[in-house]
C-alpha cells in the first residue's frame, strides 16, 4: 500500500501475517517551549502509524536547526521531549539526521508492525457505520492566536496538552472494537480528511456539526479572526465534494476546515460498536472521543455537513 488512495501510511508485506507500517512527517515548531515542541513534533508523527492499526517499533529523529544561532541545549530539550513521546508509544529511536538550517524543524521517521488482520485503512468505511472523532478540534485557531500573543492561557493549555496526546487509546479501542475504516485528522482539517476517507470507500459521509467536540475557546478565537490560510485552502479544495446544509452553523463550519496538528482519529465503526469505541476511549481519555456522524451509501458527494 503505497501513495493510491489518500493512505496515511505505506504498508508492505513482510510475511503473508505482518505487515511493516511507514510514516514520516516534520514541522517548525507551534510553540516556545523546546520540550513540548519535540513531544507535539512526535506525536504528530506517530499518528500515522496508529491511524494504520499499527504498533510503533523504531523511529528516527529529523532534525533542522541553526546552531549557530541557537545553543545546543535547545536542541537537546527538543529531542528529549520527542525520545519521551517515542517511549511513551512503546517504540525506540534508533538514530536520525540532522542539518543546519535557518529555521527549526523536527519530527520522526517511523517504523510500526500489524498483523494483516489488524490493519486499518481508510478505504472501508461502510453504509451504516459510525463516525467517531477522538480529539477535539480547533487546534489551528488556538496557535494562530498564540503566535500574535492572543489567545488566553487557559484555552492554550488544553490545546496544547491534546496535541501532544498519543492517539495509541483511540487505536488500541478501533481495533479492540472492529472499526472498518480510520483515518487521522492533520493538517487538511476534518472536511479534507472525510472526503478523502468516504472517497476512497466509495461511501458518502455524513457529519453533524452540532455534535462535534471543539476546544475551549477555540469558537471565539476564531470569531476573532485568528483564522490560518490553510482554512482557506481546505474549504476551496473540498467544496465541490461538500454538500453544506443552509442551516448550518457558520462558526462550526470553519472548525470542519481548521487544519489540526497532531488531530484525532475519525473513525468508521458498526453502528452497534461505537458508543463502546467513544466510552472506551473516554474511560481513558475523559471527554474526547465523540460520535459525530454516520456513514450513508454514495449519494453523489463525499460528505455532507447539517
Amino acid at each position: 500500500m503505497g501513495t493510491e488512495g489518500f493512505s496515511d501510511a505505506g504498508v508492505f508485506e513482510i510475511s503473508p501475517d505482518l505487515l511493516l507500517v511507514q510514516s514520516l512527517d516534520f514541522f517548525a515548531p507551534l510553540v516556545d517551549d523546546p520540550y513540548l515542541f519535540g513531544q507535539i513534533a512526535a506525536a504528530n508523527s506517530l499518528s500515522d502509524v496508529f491511524a494504520m492499526g499499527g504498533v510503533p517499533t523504531t523511529a528516527l529523529n529529523i532534525v533542522c536547526f541553526p546552531d549557530d544561532k541557537l545553543g545546543l541545549e535547545v536542541l537537546a530539550e527538543i529531542l528529549r521531549g520527542g525520545t519521551d513521546k517515542v517511549h511513551e508509544a512503546g517504540a525506540t529511536i534508533v538514530g536520525g539526521h540532522s542539518i543546519r538550517d535557518r529555521e527549526i524543524k523536527y519530527g520522526l521517521s517511523v517504523t510500526g508492525i500489524v498483523s494483516r488482520d489488524q490493519l486499518m485503512t481508510n478505504q472501508n468505511a461502510q453504509p451504516g457505520d459510525a463516525l467517531v472523532l477522538t480529539k477535539k478540534l480547533g487546534t489551528g485557531f488556538v496557535t494562530t492566536a498564540m503566535k500574535g500573543g492572543k489567545c488566553p492561557e487557559h484555552v492554550a493549555s488544553e490545546a496544547l496538552h491534546g496535541m501532544a496526546s498519543l492517539n495509541k487509546i483511540s487505536s488500541d479501542a478501533a481495533k479492540q472494537f472492529q472499526a472498518n475504516a480510520a483515518t487521522d485528522i492533520t493538517g487538511f482539517g476534518l472536511a479534507v480528511h472525510a472526503c478523502e476517507m468516504a472517497t476512497s470507500s466509495n461511501v458518502s459521509f455524513h457529519i453533524e456539526l452540532n455534535d462535534l467536540s471543539v476546544l475551549p475557546g477555540a469558537l471565539d478565537l476564531a470569531k476573532r479572526g485568528f483564522i490560518t490560510r490553510a482554512n482557506k485552502t481546505n474549504r476551496e479544495f473540498s467544496q465541490s465534494m461538500v454538500s453544506i446544509d443552509d442551516a448550518a452553523d457558520a462558526s462550526l463550519l470553519e472548525m470542519v476546515f481548521d487544519p489540526q496538528t497532531s488531530g484525532g482519529l475519525l473513525i468508521s465503526v458498526p453502528a452497534d460498536r461505537a458508543e463502546a469505541l467513544r466510552d472506551g476511549i473516554n474511560t481513558q481519555s475523559p471527554g474526547v472521543a465523540q460520535i459525530v456522524g454516520m456513514v450513508e451509501s454514495n449519494r453523489g458527494y463525499a460528505l455532507r455537513l447539517t
